[in-house]
């Protein structure tokens, strides 16, 4: 498991909710929520929080669809990311199929006691919290960084195929 903050996103058509997890990577917690801007200022916003936490990724959530393909909202969603990597000068930008997690924080909140006119302050937020989560969970599950790279700087460990060339021959 990699040693540092992550920030967890959560994009949404008129909101997106920001979570972040402890140096080690184990427990991910509510940001806050940014208003979706015009002028596009809430990337400029969320690129600040990014370095004001030192993260050393951004995991953003991809609604696929329950078959797995990518429909208008996912499109949204790489757009808005790809956005996010040109903000954050070699902080790397991960994509984290999130399929049904907005339904799992509805759930979690009605749970908790919380009223659905109250939801919709902290649904973004409490997402982020489940897309980072999962995030972390494969990262310690499987030892390498989750979901689809989309830029910054490279990994500093090397791959398991590192070294090899050709038709997998040191080279």
């Amino acid at each position: 498991m990699r040693i540092g903050r992550r920030v967890g996103v959560d994009v949404g058509s008129a909101r997106v909710g920001l979570a972040t997890c402890d140096p080690e990577g184990v427990l991910a917690t509510p940001v806050g929520t940014v208003a979706r801007s015009d002028a596009r200022s809430d990337l400029d916003e969320i690129a600040d929080t990014v370095r004001r936490l030192a993260a050393i990724e951004v995991v953003v959530g991809l609604p696929r669809s329950l078959s797995g393909s990518e429909g208008p909202a996912a499109e949204a969603a790489r757009a808005y990311a790809i956005s996010l990597v040109g903000r954050l000068a070699g902080v790397p930008v991960r994509l984290l199929d999130e399929r049904l997690t907005t339904v799992d924080a509805q759930r979690a909140l009605r749970e908790a006691g919380r009223p659905a006119r109250q939801q919709r302050s902290v649904i973004d937020q409490v997402s982020a919290v489940l897309i980072l989560q999962a995030a972390l969970d494969l990262e310690r599950a499987s030892g390498r960084p989750p979901g689809e790279a989309l830029g910054g700087r490279k990994p500093r460990h090397r791959g398991e195929n590192a070294g090899l060339t050709g038709e997998g021959r040191r080279g």
